[in-house]
């Protein structure tokens, strides 16, 4: 994967959306599967989390019940006046984030919570697991906002995976 990759990704990521789209349809899960670790670590060479954090600007995880107990207690504060305090049921019934940006990203893209957040933030973008395959409307957007994504797919279909 190059460098060059990374320029004006942006506009790139929403030029290839539909060919994005058919390259998963078609794609072998097999060999999609054995070539995300490697296109992944590949990815995190290039992508420097903490001078985007685009995920935690524009988009919310969803908190499960084992993040509220550990969040709202890290907190010091019952799970009740956690959730009223920073979350919302969306329209799929999961607890999400309120506001946007995230409260709990600094100025600096540090993450205040960071050892306890929930279990989406450290998976995502889910470019080392099977996610990234089996929900592929969740990986088209992704592509679009967070620039590992974007690599790992165009890794992807370089190798004709």
């Amino acid at each position: 994967m190059s460098d060059e990759l990374l320029n004006n990704w942006e506009a790139k990521s929403a030029e290839r959306t539909k060919l994005y789209k058919g390259f998963l349809q078609r794609a072998n899960k097999n060999k999609v599967l054995k070539a995300l670790p490697d296109l992944h670590e590949q990815a995190f060479e290039k992508v420097d989390c903490l001078t985007c954090a685009n995920c935690c600007k524009n988009f919310s995880p969803r908190f499960k019940t084992p993040d509220l107990k550990r969040i709202s207690k890290l907190l010091g504060l019952k799970e009740s006046v956690f959730i009223e305090t920073y979350l919302m049921v969306d329209g799929d019934g999961d607890y999400v984030l309120r506001s946007k940006p995230c409260p709990f990203l600094g100025d600096d893209n540090f993450c205040s919570i960071y050892d306890d957040r929930p279990s989406d933030c450290k998976r995502f973008p889910y470019t080392d697991e099977d996610v990234f395959f089996k929900r592929q409307p969740l990986t088209l957007k992704n592509t679009s906002f967070c620039p590992a994504a974007y690599l790992v797919i165009e890794g992807l279909m370089e190798k004709g995976a």
